[in-house]
């Protein structure tokens, strides 16, 4: 006897709906088990977690800040991996974006107060980002070497040049050894939304990649190209869609989305180059571009959700003494049962008696 997975006729719109919504049910009810068995109330767990970041302006303005880069990068990794092409190493692309853009902002310090310093940061950490990108991408075409390793190789190349610069021809004179740059001009930061507050423009940037990307993969002829490579290589190429071109295309915007977060995230909350500037925000993303189905939109949600449980998560550290590597243990399980959901959404499940043939035995 075997399972197999046959193909559902008839898509249910419902079921399309309600599977992401019972996999995080699961996933809580799997997460207060395990909160249970480590002496904690799961219900001061669910508060924590879930409850307590909603009803505070600063934890709010906090979960936007997160998800504004995790939006951003799964957005442009959206492109690739509907191209059924891997690239790994959005984190190193989300630093090189950073330096880029940094550098800018170091070498305008003190030149006043310029309208073009901003718009070259972020021109500079996409163009970089995009370059980068291209890296792995061009050894595909060209050589045929697999794109997994060397963009994920490059990450650790892109973290050590960062190390590299601001203990070097980056860091600041004046800044008693430290390994950081100057801080940036107001001309070389993102405008805050609200005086007084956290929350700055870098949201609204986010907020215009997934509006434009949800536009092109659904309205544009690139778009359709896209969806037909990964869905058929081989129909895309009987309809005259160069494999080569879409793939150096798809890592440039997904390479230019991650630098774009970058310096967003350098010119926004940090003001300043330092050794580390991303959390992990590029590996994260992968889990949410999943988690939104490689969808703008449901990316957006996804990247919501993440940077909740992540605020949540420290705050459960602090009040509950929870270690915060069980925040990314949820994570991890809650894109499991998603995935799985979406298979049962999909597919319905035959058993085939007999062994492995289907034949029955005698």
């Amino acid at each position: 006897m075997r399972l197999d997975l046959v193909p559902r006729t008839r898509r249910s719109a419902v079921l399309d709906i309600l599977a992401p919504a019972l996999a995080f049910v699961a996933a809580v009810l799997i997460g207060g088990l395990v909160v249970a068995a480590l002496g904690v109330s799961p219900s001061a767990a669910f508060v924590t977690y879930f409850v307590a970041p909603l009803s505070e302006v600063w934890s709010l303005q906090e979960i936007a800040l997160k998800a504004a880069p995790l939006a951003l990068i799964a957005t442009g990794l959206a492109f690739c991996y509907r191209a059924d092409l891997w690239n790994i190493g959005a984190e190193g692309q989300f630093v090189v974006g950073g330096l880029a853009g940094g550098w800018v902002g170091v070498a305008t310090h003190g030149s006043g107060d310029a309208p073009w310093i901003l718009p070259a940061m972020l021109a500079a950490g996409a163009l970089a980002g995009a370059a980068y990108a291209l890296i792995p991408a061009v050894l595909k075409v060209r050589l045929g070497v697999s794109e997994i390793l060397t963009s994920l190789m490059l990450v650790y190349v892109a973290q050590l040049l960062l190390d590299y610069m601001v203990r070097g021809p980056l860091r600041d004179p004046a800044g008693y050894n430290f390994p950081q740059s100057v801080g940036f001009d107001p001309a070389a930061r993102l405008p805050y939304l609200m005086e007084g507050e956290t929350l700055h423009a870098g949201v609204l940037v986010a907020l215009a990649a997934v509006g434009l990307a949800t536009f092109v993969l659904a309205r544009t002829l690139f778009g359709f190209a896209v969806r037909v490579v990964g869905a058929s290589p081989r129909a895309a190429r009987f309809a005259g869609f160069s494999d080569a071109r879409l793939t150096l295309s798809v890592f440039a915007i997904s390479g230019g989305a991650a630098g774009l977060a970058g310096i967003v995230e350098v010119a926004g909350k940090i003001g300043q180059l330092q050794p580390e500037i991303s959390p992990g925000y590029g590996f994260t993303a992968i889990i949410v571009a999943f988690l939104g189905r490689l969808s703008p939109p449901g990316i957006l949600v996804a990247a919501l959700v993440i940077a909740l449980t992540t605020i949540g998560g420290e705050g459960a550290q602090i009040d509950l003494k929870l270690p915060l590597d069980l925040t990314r243990a949820f994570q991890g399980l809650l894109l499991g049962l998603v995935l799985g959901a979406d298979v049962f959404a999909r597919y319905h499940v035959r058993i085939v008696p007999g062994g492995p043939s289907g034949r029955t035995a005698s």
